[in-house]
């Protein structure tokens, strides 16, 4: 019979989170600028960027498969190589208002079925429950902005496809394979959606000097990520996704398309801000989050605020919280959105 008094568990990593101290965390005695510029080197060099860069595909191959014409949009099924490879599958809705250009909504998917849910299709059973609150893109229709949906690596249509892969859970196997490669996954996400925005250029509705973007969970990280990667994102509302490391993925298990390897030794989630600032980003959070608990939220939300205020402008970063857990709260999310958009005098 087992003797359950011999059970200790164990804390070897409990204590080293606990006691560690990132090497690059912000400190406000330090030359902005320069640790900033350490930041960055460290981010490309953790995700693999340096070598997905390497790798990118000699042209954009835009392939348009079908264009047709919806009650108040257009809907266009495009796809793009960003890597040698790499087939990015993407839906643009541009709304039939009658405007030369619109500014461009980059709406993500976090762990759904995928980016079909964006557009309001109906593929799997669970995606009754999910819709309309997922329709991320048809929702950035409706409040005038043209829609870039994009599938995520590792999700949805571009989940692995063999048998033995595809018993991996979500972008499980994506994810770890490409740590093996010295890359993450979250690294390739920022690179594809980098490259979409390059693919904007080929529709001559895309205002490309107005983009933003959002996404909930997984989408919300991205949204996170690919901020601090391309600054034509000039303004970033990531929803359900922020938090520090040492609060949510250092403490609660989550899919392994969140973790950079060394990553805590370096810095906290909060502390990339700087790759961000000034431009303007509202953190959409919930208070009843499982996952991404919100006092971790507020706590890292402290230091954002600090790196606005040392970047230049302190208003251009703010914490939205909703009263829901893990939820896309729709009229919330909008209405911060068409706010920010308001200051910038897209509206």
């Amino acid at each position: 019979m087992e003797n359950k008094d011999l059970f200790f568990g164990e804390l070897c990593h409990d204590i080293l989170v606990a006691n560690a101290k990132q090497a690059l965390s912000y400190d406000p005695s330090l030359p902005y600028e320069e640790w900033k510029e350490s930041i960055r080197h460290k981010l490309y060099e953790l995700t693999g960027i340096y070598d997905i860069e390497k790798n990118e595909a000699p042209d954009l191959n835009l392939q348009i498969e079908y264009e047709e014409q919806k009650k108040g949009y257009t809907k266009i099924r495009f796809t793009f190589a960003s890597e040698v490879g790499t087939k990015v599958p993407c839906y643009l809705l541009i709304p039939d208002t009658g405007k030369e250009k619109y500014p461009v909504a980059i709406t993500l998917q976090g762990h759904s079925t995928g980016f079909h849910n964006s557009v309001g299709q109906i593929q799997y059973e669970k995606d009754l429950t999910y819709q309309p609150r997922g329709q991320f893109g048809l929702q950035a229709v409706e409040n005038g902005y043209i829609s870039l949906c994009i599938e995520q690596r590792g999700m949805g249509e571009r989940r692995p496809t063999s048998p033995t892969r595809g018993k991996a859970p979500l972008c499980a196997y994506t994810a770890l394979t490409a740590f093996m490669m010295g890359r993450t996954v979250l690294g390739e996400r920022m690179f594809d959606v980098h490259k979409a925005i390059d693919a904007l250029s080929h529709f001559s509705k895309c205002d490309t000097d107005r983009i933003f973007i959002t996404g909930n969970s997984g989408g919300g990280t991205a949204t996170y990520y690919a901020s601090c990667y391309d600054e034509r994102i000039k303004f970033c509302a990531p929803s359900c996704a922020f938090c520090s490391y040492k609060e949510s993925i250092m403490n609660i298990y989550h899919c392994s398309c969140n973790y950079i390897p060394n990553a805590f030794k370096y810095f906290e989630m909060q502390d990339l801000a700087c790759l961000i600032a000034p431009r303007p980003m509202a953190v959409i959070a919930g208070q009843k989050d499982p996952i991404f608990p919100i006092e971790g939220v507020r706590t890292g939300f402290e230091t954002v605020k600090s790196i606005y205020a040392a970047a230049g402008d302190p208003n251009a970063c703010r914490l939205v919280e909703t009263p829901m857990d893990h939820w896309w709260c729709v009229d919330i999310v909008w209405n911060t959105i068409n706010q920010e958009a308001e200051k910038l005098g897209w509206r």
